[in-house]
């Protein structure tokens, strides 16, 4: 189910990522790309975020970004960025966030099955730190597939 999604093409591995602002643009990136968000989506997390978001902050150094599907949703997507360093979520030091996942839902049940298996896979310690240390989008995708056999 996650692998529908999150695959080499919708997951970024970047060098360099200058704050959390650009993380949210290169995230999102793959998304605009395939016409599945436009970028009204895009400044619709930012100002969420801007105005306090941080509830997007999962823990564990994660962050599910998203907006509301009327801000810009034209399908179901979802990507998802490793920052090669810490990038501070709103510019606070306690929201240090190295794994960006951007979701955009086309309704209020389209993603369910994909949220459910994440949620699954990321409450399982082994596995969530194996996707936050995954050096590659083939190292991330292993990692998802053996998270969808369980």
């Amino acid at each position: 189910m996650l692998t529908q999604y999150l695959n080499e093409r919708t997951m970024l591995f970047p060098e360099r990522v200058d704050g959390w602002r650009d993380a949210i643009g290169q995230v999102s990136a793959p998304l605009l790309d395939d016409g599945a968000i436009t970028r009204e989506y895009v400044d619709a997390m930012l100002t969420s975020i801007a105005g306090g978001g941080t509830y997007i902050d999962l823990g564990f150094q994660i962050a599910l970004a998203h907006a509301r599907p009327e801000m810009g949703v034209v399908q179901t997507g979802m990507s998802a960025l490793w920052a090669p360093q810490p990038v501070l979520l709103n510019d606070e030091e306690v929201h240090p966030i190295t794994l960006f996942v951007c979701l955009a839902a086309a309704d209020s049940s389209a993603h369910l099955a994909a949220m459910a298996r994440l949620g699954v896979l990321l409450s399982d310690e082994t596995a969530r730190e194996a996707l936050l240390a995954a050096p590659d989008a083939t190292a991330a995708l292993v990692v998802l597939m053996a998270g969808e056999q369980s």
